[in-house]
């Protein structure tokens, strides 16, 4: 699905309009996870900064440890509207 053509279709606006406004909501939330903020979309859900801590594996073919770089990722976790659309 083509997200700005969808919010054109539903608005009844140009494409050129719905992408400025689908370009600032999505600008906002990466510029809140980036300052560590937590975004919370009521009924939808809710945008979250996860860290993972680095840790030691093996590589599945030769056995050998490997360091593992510690990460940063973002998390969605449902809203209870999301999920009662869903079903």
């Amino acid at each position: 699905m083509d997200l700005i053509a969808a919010v054109a279709a539903r608005t009844e606006t140009p494409k050129a309009k719905a992408a400025e406004a689908v370009e600032a909501v999505l600008s906002a939330i990466e510029g809140a996870l980036k300052d560590g903020e937590e975004v919370r979309l009521v009924g939808f859900g809710t945008f979250a900064i996860t860290h993972r801590k680095a840790s030691k594996g093996r590589d599945p073919r030769t056995g050998v440890e490997i360091d593992i770089a510690a990460t940063t990722s973002v998390r969605f976790k449902a809203g209870k509207g999301l999920k009662d659309a869903l079903g």
